[in-house]
Parts: C-alpha cells; structure tokens; sequence
C-alpha cells in the first residue's frame, strides 16, 4: 500500500460586508465582471456575497499559511475597490437569508431550483481541508477513523453563534443549517473503496445526484482529487487558526498512517455515537463535555483535545514539521474559539454591530504582516 503524500489544501468562503450598515453586501457578480484574471482562485459561491477561495497544493501547513495569507490579502484588497470589508465567520450575526441575492450561474440556478428555500437559507460559510491520500483502500480506511475525531476540531473552529440577529446559544449554528441539506452528517461506516465506490453509482445511475460533489458528507473522498476532503468546520476567524485544523487534521492522517504501515489501527465507532459528540461540540464549544466512548465517560471537551494532541498525534508532528501550528490549539483553548469570543464582545456591548468590527479585525489579523503561529504550553 502506497503511503499517502500527505499534501494539504484549504478551501475558505468569506462574507463580504457592508462596513457602514455591517451587513452583508452582494458583490461577486461586481468581481467577476472586473477581475477575470483570478477566477481561478477567487470563486463565487451560491450567494452573491459570499466569496470562495482555494490555496493551491501544500507541502506544509507554513506554505498553508503564506498562501491563505496571500488569498485573503487579495480579497481585501478586491473588497477595498468598492469600500467593502471582508470577515471570516460561519454566519454573519444578524443578516436575513431571506433577503440575499442567489448567484446568476446556471450552477447555483440548479441548485435553488432542486432545493428551493434550503438553497436560499443556506447562508453559511466554511473551511474545507484537503488531505492528500493517493491509496483508495487507505483514503477509506482513514476515512473510518477521522470520524472519530470530527466533534473535538469542530469546537476549536466553531464560528457561528449568531442567526438572523439572535444568539442561538449553539457555538456552531451553521452545522444546524447545513444540516438540513440531503446527504450530510457523519458518513456510516465504509467497508472498502468498492463498498463507497458502488454507494456512489448507485446514487449517480439513479439520478439522485450527477456526481460525487453532491455528497455533502462532514468528510469524503474528493471526486476528483486524490484527497480526504474534510467539510465539517466553520470557516475560522484568524488565518492561524485555519492553519492549526489543517495542521491537525494532517497529523491525524499521518498517524493513522504509521499504525496502518504497523498493522495497527484505530478503534470504529459507528456514526451514532460519533454524531452525539458532534452534537455537543455544535451546542458548547469547548465549554462542554465530550464523551470518550472508549471509557464509556464524559471528559470535558478541552480535556479530550488536549488527549488528542498530546498522546494520539505528538509522535508525527516534528517529523512532519508542524508542532507550532498544531500547538496553535492550545491558544484557541485559552481563549476560546472564534464563537467565544463573539459572544463575549455581545456580552459587553450588547451591538451586533460591534461584533462585526471585532471579526472584522480578526479576519485581517496577521494578513498583511508577518505574524508566527503561537505556541501554546
């Protein structure tokens, strides 16, 4: 079995904003007619004002780093032509789905029309991470287990506790919206590739979807690409936490790699359990429990993060050249998520509006200068 090149790629839709009224503005359409030279790495997305950006294919999360710092540099500086600003948030805090524009491609046509108000409520926005697997069996294989793991990140990257100007009181409202689309959630577990490789078929010669893209799954073999695409997260706020999951995320298939190559593996837990714990992470953050199903306990949810890091991923991240991104996590512990700490400006000010200045801020934080990933203890 071939080992996996371990190559990482981040995907990151952003809200464009309004800096006078702090609402979203519909904008993409305005780029792409004035910079048809980046439509390669700034893309529309089924709202107008939400705009999509992709790095290219990464050795490291350092190069992870200087590219998303590169894209988000570039979409400010777009925004800045038309006096718009940029923020990174699973949900904007108070504008209405109700009221934004769907994109005018025959692409986002077709999905308004096949999901109708699902389509238009789906004003959410997040971070896809690549992960480069070039071995079919292995890419299932690690599939299986990083479910495992999807509810501990998912509180390090929650974004979204605002809806339509109300505090939900969850940390991450978007996975609550998202699922609501068909195919979604934890995937069950795979028996093989031909076992996920017939699912597919069947649902593509039954027209239930065109292709694999349509599988909206919190992680999938990519239908192009020979990587494990991870689609769980919120998008994050500060570039280096975006870096930290991609970090994460590349040890933990480089781990699983090394117990495969010693005949070793992890244990399988279906998605029942595995959506419980997402459910918590969903609902509180870090500042919840999560359950270890292995000790049949709940252990709060910084405790088992810490487990993740210090026992199951500490052996591969030098190797991998990547213990202080990866360490970047225990910041986010200190001083909460990018939820957290929405909550607390609310808390203070009691302006939605406020809130938007302080992601605004966070969202250009370390952009356009130079600013290492923290270590944490």
């Amino acid at each position: 079995m071939k080992a996996p090149s371990l190559t990482l790629g981040i995907e990151e839709e952003y809200q464009i904003i309004d800096p006078e009224t702090r609402e979203l503005r519909s904008y993409i359409t305005e780029l792409l007619e004035d910079d048809h030279m980046i439509l390669g790495e700034i893309k529309p997305e089924l709202h107008q004002s939400i705009v999509e950006v992709g790095t290219t294919v990464c050795r490291t999360p350092q190069e992870v780093r200087a590219e998303l710092r590169r894209l988000r540099g570039m979409v400010m500086g777009l925004a800045a032509r038309k006096n718009l600003k940029v923020v990174a948030a699973g949900t904007h805090p108070f504008s209405s789905w109700m009221t934004q524009e769907i994109t005018p491609l025959e692409r986002y046509i077709g999905v308004k029309q096949d999901m109708q108000d699902l389509a238009q409520q789906l004003l959410i926005f997040g971070t896809h991470v690549h992960v480069g697997i070039e071995d079919p069996e292995f890419l299932i294989d690690a599939m299986n287990v990083s479910r495992y793991f999807l509810p501990h990140i998912l509180c390090l990257s929650s974004s979204s506790p605002f809806w339509m100007g109300r505090n939900t009181g969850l940390k991450s409202y978007r996975s609550v919206v998202f699922r609501n689309f068909p195919r979604t959630g934890v995937p069950r577990i795979m028996r093989s590739w031909g076992d996920f490789a017939e699912l597919q078929e069947t649902l593509v010669s039954t027209r239930c979807i065109p292709d694999g893209s349509k599988l909206y799954w919190d992680l999938r073999p990519h239908h192009a690409y020979p990587t494990l695409e991870f689609r769980f997260l919120d998008v994050c706020t500060r570039v280096d936490e975006a870096v930290c999951v991609g970090a994460i995320l590349q040890a933990i298939i480089a781990k699983l790699w090394k117990l495969r190559r010693d005949n070793m593996t992890f244990r399988l837990y279906p998605s029942d359990l595995i959506e419980e714990n997402k459910w918590r992470s969903v609902r509180y953050g870090l500042d919840g429990n999560l359950i270890d199903f292995g000790k049949q306990k709940e252990s709060p949810a910084r405790h088992l993060i810490r487990e993740m890091l210090e026992w199951f991923v500490d052996d591969v991240v030098d190797d991998l050249g990547s213990r202080a991104e990866v360490s970047y996590a225990f910041r986010i512990m200190d001083e909460g998520s990018s939820a957290d700490r929405q909550v607390k400006v609310f808390e203070r000010t009691g302006d939605l509006k406020d809130v938007v200045d302080h992601l605004i801020a966070e969202t250009e934080e370390g952009v356009f200068e130079q600013q290492p990933a923290m270590a944490g203890t």
